[in-house]
């Protein structure tokens, strides 16, 4: 048989892995569904375009006001020498703040109040359009619901007033209108308002920016002014504080008698002085001794040479014009002498009266010499004494200074305790006379660059975006609906369903013939036309009889189909008995097993068409209405074969009906019998095929009963009309009818819609192609 697989209908199946889709396929795809669903997306997208249009006629036109305002720090910061309190850099946040302040419901309610708005119809009862009035009516109806069982009222338990009324409904009317955006990354900010008026428009988006400027003003003139309050609390607590700490500094020095001269103690400047006059006396002490131990040392030699360096330095060193002319004296002399004694010789009288003179000067500079001894000696005995007294004063001062020192660490502590409560003062003080500079004159971060006119178009609504998004709404919402529908549509309506749901193979894709008669009446038509006394069936022109009526027609050549797979299915075992059955009654089980049948019969094949549906034998009904006797004859004994089976003289097909008076209670034991089973081993054996109309899967188990007896099932599903689920849970519950099922056959399909369905295969179906060979629909 041809199967897919061999897997159970209704059993847990392990998905393969999925198969990698092409854009072709995609696109083939997206095709058929536009096509299976191009009448509900254009009926929905034609519905949504004529809203819009109804929109745009009932809506009135709408006019938008534009202002620019700018929040701008700098001007502030450059007629101020210092940022008032508060005052940061701005970034995006602030900006941001700044639009939220904007829209804020006290900039809104500052201007209904200037402009009078809520005594204006367009705020307190605006007009709404069509949309607005569908929508406006539902709220209502939702509002008016809710306040009839939730009555709302205010905290006193009265219900508001019409002015608080009106007010908040100009509110809500002013909200909906304003919009107030950031200009990029700038600290602009656009301000637009839409209303009725266009004069309107503008003079309100201006409004809102003067709000905005005086409620600025406003802010930063309440903080500063509750910045100088606290500041001034503060400044009088710090001065009594700066105050108390310099009065103890004051009391402390007079406690420990320190004195403070040009910012130093008088202990520290006495010790300076007194330290400095120390060294100087040390370095006079010093001098003085050295000057008189020069003296004393050539003093000590006992005799002075006016020749020699050291005489020589001495009178240089103290500048003393008589030893210095009593030196140049005896130079003189000491160079005549040495002149005399060499012209005169050393014992000349002259020579002689020379050196007496020279002894004479020398004995002079050695006296003159001891005086000055004797002063410098006095000289350094005063330097000694006046050294040995700066000491002593030294001394005295440093052992006062320790004292002092001491009360200095806590002097210490009071001056910082003074200074830093006179600094916070001094601070407090200037920030002070700042805020109140800004209280007295408030300057404002935000200035409005451009001023909103009065616009010369409107700004809503705007046909052609109206349009536009209408349309693309209505592509949208179709094509949503049309994949709802999609997914809802759980029926058969292509070949690779019946493989996917079924696990078969669609043998046959029969085509729905518009036009014939329905078999009923083509019935009632020919009621009574055959020969009484013979069993022929007269045809008629319903659908059943179009394999021989029209040979050349797609429906013959779906049905040729379903016999080229039993044909191909007898090379792997013998396929006689082919049982025809569906899931439901009227899917066209029947009709499929008169057409395969009068098919073979038309060929030349020997077939035998047997009504098994004992329980409604409807085609036993229409093919042989006036049978006397049948099928449950031949099962009891009661008639031979020949005496029970009509034929169709034109294409040779022999029918055994079932002839049922009543309501049968045991059918399927009837079926499942052993007669039974002898009855359709005689129909092999006379005939090359056994058709057999059974009754339907899902209301009764007959054809569970049968499978001993069929080789092979056809199963029929009607497209559109049979749904997954169905299929799958009467094949699932008749195991034995899915593991000799030979393929399904696809009925009644409409071939014009079955191409949208079978995606990239689509084309397949198209009727030319079937043309070129002569088939007809």
């Amino acid at each position: 048989m041809l199967q897919i697989n061999k897997s159970r209908v209704g059993e847990p199946q392990t998905f393969p892995i999925a198969e990698f889709v092409t854009p072709a396929e995609i696109y083939a795809a997206t095709i058929g569904f536009v096509r299976r669903r191009f009448s509900v997306i254009l009926f929905v997208f034609v519905l949504i375009l004529a809203l819009g249009a109804v929109y745009l006629f009932t809506s009135p036109p709408r006019y938008t006001g534009h202002a620019v305002l700018l929040i701008d720090t700098q001007q502030s910061r450059f007629l101020q020498s210092q940022a008032p309190l508060g005052d940061a850099p701005l970034d995006s946040a602030t900006v941001d703040t700044q639009i939220e302040i904007i829209k804020s419901q006290n900039i809104a309610s500052s201007v209904i109040k200037d402009l009078h708005l809520n005594e204006d119809p367009e705020f307190i009862a605006p007009r709404a359009g069509f949309v607005g009035t569908i929508m406006g009516l539902a709220v209502n109806t939702v509002t008016s619901a809710l306040n009839f069982i939730v009555p709302t009222a205010d905290q006193g338990g009265n219900a508001p007033s019409p002015d608080f009324r009106r007010m908040q409904t100009a509110l809500t009317t002013f909200e909906s209108r304003l919009s107030v955006t950031r200009v990029g990354l700038t600290y602009a900010i656009n301000i637009d308002f839409q209303s009725y008026n266009p004069d309107r428009a503008a003079q309100i988006a201006n409004a809102v920016a003067d709000a905005y400027v005086v409620d600025s003003l406003e802010a930063k003139y309440q903080t500063t002014k509750r910045a100088a309050i606290w500041l001034q609390d503060r400044l009088k607590e710090l001065r009594e504080q700066s105050t108390a700490a310099e009065r103890a500094v004051v009391a402390y020095k007079t406690k420990n008698n320190i004195v403070d001269t040009g910012g130093r103690l008088l202990g520290e400047q006495q010790l300076a002085e007194l330290n400095s006059a120390l060294i100087q006396a040390q370095a006079a002490t010093a001098e003085a001794k050295a000057r008189y131990d020069q003296v004393q040392q050539i003093l000590n030699g006992g005799d002075v040479d006016p020749a020699t360096a050291a005489t020589a330095t001495v009178a240089d060193t103290l500048h003393n014009d008589v030893i210095t002319k009593l030196r140049e004296q005896y130079l003189e002399m000491d160079a005549r002498e040495s002149e005399w004694a060499a012209k005169y010789g050393a014992t000349h009288l002259a020579v002689v009266n020379l050196r007496n003179q020279m002894a004479e000067i020398r004995r002079t500079i050695y006296e003159e010499l001891q005086q000055i001894a004797q002063t410098y000696k006095s000289d350094y005995d005063i330097a000694v004494a006046r050294q040995q007294s700066v000491q002593n004063s030294l001394n005295k001062v440093v052992g006062e200074s320790q004292t002092t020192n001491e009360a200095q660490i806590t002097l210490r502590d009071l001056q910082s305790s003074a200074e830093t409560y006179r600094a916070l003062y001094d601070n407090f003080l200037q920030r002070y006379m700042e805020s109140v500079q800004a209280q007295s004159f408030p300057i404002s971060d935000a200035r409005l660059i451009t001023s909103a006119s009065r616009p010369l178009s409107k700004s809503a609504p705007k046909p052609g975006l109206v349009l536009a998004l209408a349309g693309l709404t209505g592509l949208i919402l179709g094509g949503g609906l049309g994949m709802l529908r999609d997914i809802a549509d759980r029926v058969f309506r292509s070949t690779g369903q019946i493989s996917d749901h079924l696990d078969a193979n669609c043998v046959a894709v029969i085509p729905l013939i518009k036009g014939l008669p329905s078999n009923s009446a083509s019935r009632k038509a020919h009621r009574g036309a055959s020969v009484p006394g013979t069993r022929t069936i007269t045809r008629d022109t319903s659908l059943r009889w179009t394999v021989v009526d029209s040979p050349l027609s797609r429906f013959t050549e779906s049905v040729r189909a379903i016999k080229v797979a039993v044909d191909l299915s007898n090379a792997a075992k013998a396929n006689k008995v082919i049982g025809i059955t569906s899931s439901l009654p009227n899917e066209g089980k029947s009709t499929i097993a008169v057409s395969l049948a009068g098919l073979i019969a038309h060929g030349g094949g020997r077939a035998v068409l047997v009504d098994c549906d004992l329980r409604k034998p409807a085609l036993s009904r229409a093919l042989a209405p006036d049978a006397q006797a049948g099928l449950l004859e031949l099962i009891t004994g009661k008639a031979a074969l020949e005496d029970v089976v009509w034929n169709e003289p034109s294409s040779g097909l022999a029918f055994l009906p079932a002839v049922v008076p009543s309501r049968l209670n045991h059918a399927s034991e009837i079926l499942a019998s052993a007669p039974t089973r002898k009855l359709f081993e005689k129909l092999r054996e006379t005939y090359d095929y056994v058709i057999v109309d059974l009754s339907p899967l899902a209301p009764v188990v007959d054809v569970r009963v049968m499978t001993p007896l069929v080789d092979s099932f056809l199963f029929a599903v009607e497209w559109g009309r049979t749904k997954f689920d169905v299929a799958e849970h009467a094949l699932g519950n008749a195991q034995g009818v899915h593991d000799n099922l030979l393929g399904v056959v696809l009925n009644k399909a409409d071939m014009n819609a079955l191409g949208r369905y079978e995606g990239y295969r689509g084309n397949y179906y198209y009727k030319r192609y079937y043309a070129r060979y002569g088939y007809t629909s």
